[in-house]
């Protein structure tokens, strides 16, 4: 716990036991999540609260969003010096159709993309639909 508490606090991010608390359930998914579903985990917390938490999140690069077609947001854990930003450290999303969990494939990176004169790039992300690795080996 006590390596979540100083992960926050060099984020700029006071460790609240909530903090602390959604941080260690993002680390045990291992998925994305929405807010929703993460909301079900904590029974006791209030949505503005969790909601405040993972934009305090978002906004210190400690996760980022993924919107990977469901039309619901999900966060997932950014790694180590991630910088989530165009033309840094943007990488591939896998979607499952079958189980329909969003996975971050961090070792796939996604090319740069020159777009013409006068476009602005604000955001870039790149979902894959398909079945999953857990999924596929179920179906043999």
């Amino acid at each position: 716990m006590e390596k979540i508490v100083q992960l926050l606090e060099s984020k700029g991010i006071r460790p609240t036991a909530m903090r602390l608390m959604t941080y260690k359930r993002l680390v045990e998914l291992k998925v994305a999540i929405s807010l929703g579903d993460l909301e079900k985990d904590f029974k006791v917390s209030e949505r503005s609260t969790l909601f405040r938490t993972m934009k305090a999140f978002e906004e210190k690069g400690i996760v980022h969003q993924i919107e990977d077609g469901t039309g619901v947001i999900k966060y997932a854990l950014c790694e180590e010096n991630c910088e989530c930003e165009v033309g840094n450290d943007l990488h591939l999303h896998f979607h499952c159709n079958n189980c329909n969990e969003t996975v971050c494939l961090t070792e796939h990176k996604i090319p740069h993309i020159n777009l013409p004169d006068g476009y602005i790039t604000e955001d870039i992300n790149l979902v894959v639909k398909g079945i999953c690795e857990k999924c596929s080996d179920n179906l043999d």
